[in-house]
């Protein structure tokens, strides 16, 4: 069971528990100021939170907010939309936004590579993708928050993987225990952030 410690982001404009064994990218390379991206120092999953203008008509609902989430997914795997494989759609609930109105939704999906593998190539055979989206339309922003899980050969256990039977494996269990987390702990400290953004 991983451990989690209650982290700051965008200088502590928010704040949620994130996994201990993962790290900030901003200490190793130059990340976006809409950004904050976590990777597992141990392994491969990166978790990331994105600031952006809000996506499509004014309003709210399942259809509106389901094309937003459409929209943001195809936005993450750009012209490789044709190897995205969306397996679950729902709402969310976030326990300390302070406000039970604010929708959210989550989908996982799976995206495969289009190219040929070569032995030498460490490529994923897939990735697992868990996006849960925060509309905030009195800011005109959404927050993304996307889980990225690539599956390399030989580092997980093809057998214990079958989404259509609701199999997800070890990495993908972990993801999702992830997401949950952030759902529960993911608190604004200051709504001046998105006019910033």
């Amino acid at each position: 069971m991983p451990r989690f410690s209650s982290t700051p982001l965008y200088g502590g404009a928010l704040v949620c528990d994130l996994p201990e064994h993962f790290v900030d990218v901003n200490k190793i390379r130059q990340v976006p100021d809409n950004q904050e991206v976590w990777i597992d120092e141990n392994g491969f999953t990166s978790i990331i939170f994105d600031i952006t203008e809000r996506v499509g008509p004014k309003g709210r609902g399942p259809e509106i907010d389901g094309r937003a989430l459409t929209q943001h997914l195809e936005d993450i795997v750009g012209d490789d939309i044709d190897t995205v494989k969306v397996w679950s759609s729902s709402a969310t609930q976030f326990s300390r936004l302070g406000n039970d109105d604010i929708p959210a939704y989550t989908l996982i999906a799976t995206q495969t590579p289009k190219a040929a593998r070569t032995e030498q190539d460490s490529a994923p055979d897939f990735t697992a993708i868990i996006l849960t989206l925060v509309r905030l339309e009195q800011e005109s922003t959404d927050i993304a928050i996307t889980i990225n899980v690539p599956h390399i050969k030989g580092e997980y256990v093809e057998a214990e993987i079958d989404l259509e039977l609701g199999k997800q494996g070890v990495l993908i269990g972990e993801a999702v225990e992830y997401a949950a987390r952030i759902w529960d702990t993911l608190k604004i400290k200051d709504w001046g952030l998105f006019k910033e953004v």
